[in-house]
């Protein structure tokens, strides 16, 4: 339910943007939290002018295949706070790579290591990227309170991509050197 949210955030961060504005938004800044397809983006954009949340923008000279800017109304700004406001549990953290690695602790980690320094790889290249953006896009002196909550959001990132590059550096250093020197699990014969 948070696709049309943050499409109203973007919309009120970067008023009268168009559909293909708000895809490249995504694709630059809210897409490494909240990813969506153009489809997704369009579709949504539909939903939420029927709504009354958003509306399309005159255009300034009518011509076929002009793309739309939008901006939102009164009631998108209302609902955007509400859903600002509401309480909202954690999701439960789901991810094929820890499990994978629980399984390998009882059939063996072969194959597991190039995937694990695949993974590294990964996700230093996204820690890099977070920290050029924050040298970029946060100076020291801005000091609004705007800025201060996107650092916040980016922040998250980079700590996140920090966890992971350390998380991943300490997998590989503890994956068994040899099949052998994994444990034995109940009810295997030796």
């Amino acid at each position: 339910m948070s696709l049309p949210h943050a499409i109203l955030t973007a919309l009120l961060e970067r008023p009268s943007s168009s559909g293909l504005d708000l895809t490249r938004r995504f694709d630059k800044s809210i897409g490494y939290f909240w990813s969506a397809t153009h489809q997704q983006i369009y579709r949504e954009l539909g939903r939420l002018e029927a709504e009354g949340h958003i509306r399309a923008l005159p255009a300034e000279q009518p011509a076929r295949g002009q793309k739309k800017a939008y901006e939102v109304l009164p009631a998108g700004r209302a609902e955007l706070a509400r859903w600002t406001a509401a309480a909202q549990d954690p999701k439960p953290h789901r991810d094929a790579l820890l499990l994978r690695l629980r399984a390998a602790a009882v059939v063996g980690t072969a194959g597991l290591d190039a995937d694990l320094r695949r993974h590294l790889e990964l996700h230093r290249r996204q820690l890099a990227e977070y920290r050029e953006i924050e040298q970029r896009d946060f100076p020291v002196g801005d000091d609004s309170a705007q800025a201060r909550l996107q650092h916040l959001v980016l922040r998250a990132g980079i700590e996140l991509e920090t966890f992971w590059t350390q998380w991943l550096t300490e997998a590989l250093a503890n994956l068994p050197l040899v099949e052998g020197d994994l444990p034995v699990v109940e009810g295997e014969s030796g």
